[in-house]
């Protein structure tokens, strides 16, 4: 049973920054394109970053320079460091796993930037 478990979200002040994380299991993770995407109340889903297998990496153009994703394959985990948070990154934040057309998500973690 594939599971992807994220955590690190929270209520945070304009300007300041968050570390999600993302534990994976079920999968061969080292094989996965790992992903974050992201809902916001009334919006669609959308891609905040990936990283392939290989480690290369794309991000969305409203966070480039202020989020960095990476990933430990000893570990399991996919992180998401955001920094510099704008009301506007708030939204249920969710994990993702891309292998040969499979897909698969995780419940999602609450970021919510407020003052």
């Amino acid at each position: 049973q594939v599971q992807l478990v994220e955590s690190g979200g929270g209520l945070v002040q304009p300007g300041g920054s968050l570390r999600l994380s993302c534990v994976a299991s079920g999968i061969i993770f080292s094989i996965n394109r790992m992903g974050w995407y992201r809902q916001a109340p009334e919006n669609q889903r959308e891609l905040v970053a990936y990283i392939t297998s290989g480690g290369n990496t794309v991000y969305t153009d409203s966070v480039k320079g202020r989020f960095t994703i990476s990933r430990d394959n000893a570990k399991k985990t996919v992180y998401l460091q955001m920094n510099i948070l704008k009301p506007e990154d708030t939204a249920v934040y969710y994990c993702n796993s891309l292998s040969g057309g499979y897909r698969h998500w995780g419940q999602g973690t609450q970021v919510t930037v407020s003052s």
